[in-house]
């Protein structure tokens, strides 16, 4: 995005290049490779657990303690259980050193059925919304962009009804 200077266009582009990526990825799919997990990092991985369950109704079905270093695996469902039976791609927590993040490129991007709903669950949970939501074209799909409270950078996408 370097030399765009219209944030829509910046915006637009960005999206563009997630299309590109998502249609790559899932033309790699029939090649026999799919997405397994998202990472993201926090110095508190437990307490950044705690914001994903709360704020998205994850559900915690694995955690690696190591001397050092803790990961803790989420993942969708109504219970512990559904959670750990949910083939879905997890989202994982590791722990790093700070939370200073100082690019905001790499970032999650979740699919929401009520962008309004979902900002406010954030909002409760401690993470922060950046900026209302904004119309892709005219597609109908709503995107929004929040962080969680570490400032990991969320995409969230409410697609046409």
């Amino acid at each position: 995005m370097i030399g765009i200077r219209n944030p829509l266009t910046r915006r637009t582009a960005a999206w563009a290049a997630g299309l590109g990526a998502s249609l790559l990825v899932a033309l790699g799919a029939q090649a026999g490779v799919a997405l397994n997990a998202a990472r993201v990092g926090a110095m508190d991985v437990a307490a950044l657990a705690k914001f994903y369950e709360a704020a998205f109704g994850l559900q915690e079905v694995n955690r690696l303690e190591l001397p050092g270093r803790l990961e803790i695996m989420l993942n969708f469902g109504d219970s512990v259980a559904a959670a750990k039976a949910n083939s879905a791609p997890q989202i994982v927590i590791m722990h790093r050193d700070a939370d200073d993040l100082k690019d905001s490129v790499p970032h999650m991007i979740l699919n929401v059925t009520d962008l309004a709903a979902t900002s406010a669950a954030i909002t409760a949970a401690g993470g922060k919304i950046e900026g209302k939501p904004i119309p892709f074209g005219k597609s109908g799909m709503l995107i929004g962009f929040a962080s969680d409270p570490v400032g990991n950078r969320l995409e969230l996408i409410q697609q046409a009804h």
